[in-house]
């Protein structure tokens, strides 16, 4: 199993975070459906998507400790996949 890539956030910053999957998509494949997790503790303001990424807008976490986002899409071959990053938050 991979490890969710770790990024870092201040707690009072209020930030998009993209997923791009245009190289994962297969030429004239798009996104049609696009839906985040969130671990508790860190809130998912707002998110939306298009053809080929995705954007969470997340804000808040407490120092030190780690948040792990997940990002699930659909494809309009009916393709499924999910991406997860780790977002640990730090005074900055």
């Amino acid at each position: 199993m991979a490890v969710a890539p770790i990024w870092e956030k201040d707690p009072d910053a209020a930030l998009d975070w993209v997923w791009d999957w245009s190289e994962w998509l297969a030429s004239g494949e798009t996104i049609v459906t696009s839906a985040f997790t969130v671990s508790a503790g860190l809130d998912l303001d707002s998110h939306s998507f298009n053809s080929n990424s995705a954007t969470a807008w997340l804000s808040g976490g407490t120092p030190g400790t780690p948040y792990l986002v997940s990002n699930r899409i659909t494809t309009s071959e009916d393709r499924t996949d999910e991406r997860s990053i780790t977002i640990r938050v730090k005074n900055r």
